[in-house]
């Protein structure tokens, strides 16, 4: 398989960082939202620090769990767009940051994703997607979405591009990671 030039990777929250589960409630009168973010997804996440890729999270659904988790990553696209239509926010960022869609990939999950992956250079989906997103997906994930599907797809984009064992070697030499996990 030939990689495109791939200079951001961006993908989908809830369901790919998360196993699609959020808890909602009540503390004190106020509203709270709870979601589970994988670990070893958020150390993937920060090798691609060591590499001249670019991050974005895009998401249907606004959540301040979200926007944590982003800030406690270093992530610094989190695009929270309220709607299913995630198409015109990565074309203001990809105009933003200059990146052509043949160089981007992208991971989801869901029908809202499908217009995205349908775009990219590198479409990728986890392994419990929708049918209409894994047959657009050059990559599929064996890992579920929120259980590590993130770092795995992580893995094989860092080895496509050559970069795996270089990242690696960085971090076990440096023995510490730029951000928390």
């Amino acid at each position: 398989m030939s990689l495109p030039r791939i200079r951001l990777f961006a993908m989908d929250v809830d369901g790919v960082l998360t196993d699609n589960g959020i808890w909602i409630g009540e503390i004190d009168g106020r509203r709270v939202e709870f979601k589970r973010f994988d670990i070893q997804d958020g150390l993937g996440l920060i090798l691609l620090r060591w590499t001249d890729l670019q991050v974005a999270w895009v998401s249907a659904r606004p959540s301040a769990a979200t926007a944590l988790r982003a800030t406690e990553l270093g992530i610094g696209e989190v695009l929270q767009v309220g709607d299913a239509r995630k198409v015109p926010a990565m074309e203001a960022l990809l105009t933003r940051l200059g990146i052509a869609w043949q160089e981007v990939a992208y991971l989801g999950d869901d029908l809202a994703d499908v217009p995205v992956l349908q775009r990219v250079g590198f479409p990728m989906a986890v392994s419990n997607a929708v049918t209409e997103a894994k047959a657009l997906a050059t990559f599929v994930t064996t890992a579920a979405g929120g259980f590590g599907a993130v770092r795995e797809a992580v893995i094989h984009l860092l080895r496509q591009r050559g970069d795996y064992e270089a990242v690696i070697a960085r971090y076990l030499e440096d023995g510490s990671a730029p951000v928390s996990m």
